[in-house]
């Protein structure tokens, strides 16, 4: 069967790219590098507290300025802009420093202005430090906003360490919906809904391979965290080529957009996207489904999820709801008997049992 007709495009690719012990401490000698003498800076809540001492120094070393601060307390798209139009002309750079609020304010801002965006994660959680969206509030409601990929990425692995736990498994999870998103992507585009692009397709699963292959299985281990900042990173890029979220994002993410709006205690994005990834292999057949449960289970993944498992009831509820969160958007969910499938799965799955309950 014939995908829709893809066209060649210009992509964008981070120029600047980091990863390793110690970077805080060097990113006013990357700034100076690029000459990038004057910067806005966006702070995730108490990192400047945290990281602030060692940025700074590098900063005074080489000499930038600093033009705009503020920690970010809101990713309201009105917000945002208020503060990108009210920024100095001299402002050659924005950076965001911290969680995915700060970066996507900070990214959305520097989109606004077509200024470079260099993103400085302090944490693993999902791959949105890389991607070429921000998630935003429009009119109270948490939407996907188009943006653009990175100019630059920084990631210390010395803080990414001390991140709490969760934030390394929220990571393991949102890398791993890889495996339910793109079987969706290829259905979709087998039945003629959607353009297909095999180059993003390959990275997206090389991503992959990246933590199947060269990990360890202990995921506090230096090599563990470097293979999936790795993992994620090529996750964004493979969005900015194919032009869409689709090999990233799937029928799992509509399980968790779902959650956030229903549930009154939502879990952390990753671990969300991570328990419905592997439902939702099984739904599909996935060839990848066992491998998939076997390196979570490898990583403790499920273990830590079922230390405070996911409310059962809200997950059908969400089930429900999933297929209408996004217009002309085919996954699995779109099968007719999807939602009774899926509850037979959650019923009888021995690991499901155990991560889904009342």
């Amino acid at each position: 069967m014939k995908y829709p007709l893809s066209i060649n495009r210009q992509i964008n690719i981070p120029y600047l790219l980091k990863i390793g012990n110690g970077k805080i401490a060097k990113i006013g000698r990357y700034m100076f590098d690029k000459d990038m003498l004057e910067i806005a800076v966006f702070w995730g809540e108490g990192m400047p507290q945290i990281l602030g001492k060692t940025f700074y120094k590098g900063l005074k070393e080489y000499k930038i300025k600093i033009s705009h601060e503020q920690t970010v307390d809101s990713i309201a798209i009105e917000d945002i802009t208020k503060t990108a139009f009210s920024l100095p002309s001299t402002t050659k750079a924005i950076i965001g420093i911290g969680g995915g609020k700060a970066l996507d304010f900070a990214k959305y801002a520097a989109y606004l202005l077509k200024l470079p965006y260099i993103s400085v994660p302090t944490s693993t959680s999902n791959d949105g430090f890389c991607s070429p969206s921000s998630s935003l509030t429009v009119a109270g409601e948490r939407k996907s906003i188009k943006s653009s990929i990175p100019y630059g990425v920084v990631v210390d692995l010395d803080v990414v360490n001390s991140s709490p736990i969760i934030f390394l498994y929220s990571g393991v999870g949102d890398m791993f919906s890889k495996v339910s998103a793109l079987w969706d992507w290829k259905q979709a585009a087998l039945k003629g809904l959607e353009k297909y692009n095999d180059f993003a397709s390959m990275l997206s699963y090389n991503s992959l391979d990246l933590l199947y292959i060269r990990h360890s299985n202990d995921i506090t281990s230096p090599q563990f965290q470097r293979s999936l900042v790795n993992s994620l990173l090529y996750s964004g890029i493979a969005m900015e080529i194919a032009g869409t979220s689709r090999p990233a994002s799937g029928s799992e993410h509509l399980i968790s957009h779902a959650l956030d709006k229903i549930s009154a205690h939502p879990q952390m994005h990753g671990l969300q996207v991570g328990v419905a990834s592997y439902l939702c292999a099984r739904l599909q057949n996935n060839d990848a489904a066992d491998d998939l449960r076997d390196i979570l289970q490898k990583v403790g993944f499920f273990d830590f999820v079922a230390k405070n498992p996911l409310n059962k009831q809200d997950f059908l509820n969400a089930l429900k709801i999933a297929p209408q969160i996004k217009d002309n958007y085919y996954t699995i969910l779109s099968e007719p008997k999807s939602y009774k499938n899926a509850v037979k799965l959650i019923e009888k799955d021995e690991i499901l049992q155990k991560i889904i309950k009342d």
